[in-house]
């Protein structure tokens, strides 16, 4: 800026870090202080100062005369669509989750032996899964496989999150079964059906490994195919859905024995909104077969041999769970079906209270019915 030339206090952009003015000026808000070059006797690391250039600033190049070009990314804060404690999107596409599950690395818990490993199912979709190996002691032995489908409303979680890590491990280690926990795609970025696509593709990418010989040695050494399938909320709703399918399509390579059911999420005769911007196909009721498996034409076709039911009693979802429980009895599809009820609790306890004392009854009831000849 010439000697005669009066600065503008007029600002351009502000930012936490810096305030750029009209002329070009740009205001730092953090001070630095130079560090002169050193040889940290400590680590052994060196540093120096060097010239790039000798060169005078040209037209082409930045100077104090030439004014500040700030790239700036433009939002556009309009809310077009709200559904609190999921995801909120605004009009220009953007999606906002109101939480997030956390990462927990794989690798070995020093404390119980028990490994985890993070595997792709496809590389097209990039499904993924999470397997969780308990301890083994002495000759190598077939494990029961748990394959797991995780809540949160089809929109929110992973099986690399804390809450869903914490649940796992405790069930590996206490059934002593192996776990394979599918990462399926969240909507509303990758709309339903999508994740249950993604999980029926988790239990055919198993299935794989039916002779020995499928792409992840976990597998194939320690897993006995004969399988529980799991799920909690909307994994619930997943779970029944690829039991139903693999029992209708006869997948081979896979024995679904068991199917544990908890705290489900399906459908009322009420439009559920939510459902319904994730899934635009779909009424939003209990006309979907996706929402109430009362109404499945295949639903004789399940092969497994028992089913539990997981209610919580002031879950706003537990008369659906009910009424999943009673169509089971009643539809004739051959197997026996198990209902528990945790008095007092609310939707997904285990995982929002972890305090509770009847945390302790539910895992026990898991683990008896997985074990369970």
């Amino acid at each position: 800026m010439g000697s005669n030339e009066v600065a503008s206090n007029e600002v351009d952009r502000k930012f936490r870090f810096l305030t750029a003015y009209k002329d070009g000026r740009v205001e730092i808000h953090y001070s630095t202080q130079k560090t002169p070059p050193s040889n940290d006797p400590n680590t052994g690391v060196q540093s120096k100062d060097v010239t790039i250039s000798t060169e005078p600033p040209t037209a082409k190049t930045p100077s104090a005369q030439t004014p500040l070009k700030l790239a700036m990314a433009t939002y556009n804060s309009e809310i077009t669509h709200d559904f609190p404690g999921f995801f909120k999107v605004y009009k220009d596409g953007r999606v906002e989750r109101y939480w997030h599950t956390g990462f927990v690395e794989a690798g070995v818990d020093t404390e119980t032996g028990l490994q985890t490993k993070d595997v792709v199912i496809s590389p097209e979709t990039n499904v993924k899964a999470r397997i969780f190996l308990p301890k083994v002691n002495g000759p190598a032995k077939k494990l029961p496989l748990l394959v797991h489908y995780h809540g949160g409303g089809f929109c929110l979680g992973s099986p690399y999150g804390r809450t869903f890590t914490t649940l796992l491990s405790a069930l590996v280690t206490q059934a002593n079964v192996m776990a394979v926990s599918i990462d399926y795609r969240l909507a509303p970025e990758h709309k339903l059906p999508t994740a249950y696509d993604d999980s029926l593709a988790g239990l055919q990418w198993i299935a794989t490994h039916s002779d020995g010989k499928g792409p992840e040695p976990w597998i194939n050494e320690h897993a006995d195919l004969g399988r529980v399938l799991a799920g909690e909320s909307a994994g619930a709703n997943l779970a029944q859905y690829v039991a139903v399918q693999a029992g209708a399509a006869g997948l081979c390579g896979v024995a679904i024995k068991k199917l544990l059911i908890v705290h489900p999420f399906f459908g009322g005769r009420e439009p559920d909104k939510f459902y319904q911007y994730m899934c635009p196909t779909s009424s939003g009721t209990d006309d979907d077969p996706k929402l109430n498996p009362a109404v499945v034409p295949d639903l004789l076709k399940l092969k497994c041999d028992a089913v539990l039911v997981c209610v919580a009693e002031k879950d706003k979802f537990k008369d659906r769970g009910v009424a999943y429980y009673e169509a089971m009895k009643k539809c004739g599809w051959g197997g026996t079906v198990y209902c528990h009820e945790s008095k007092g609790e609310d939707h997904c306890f285990h995982f929002f209270n972890p305090g509770s004392e009847n945390i302790g009854a539910l895992m026990k009831k898991m683990v008896d019915f997985i074990q369970l000849d």
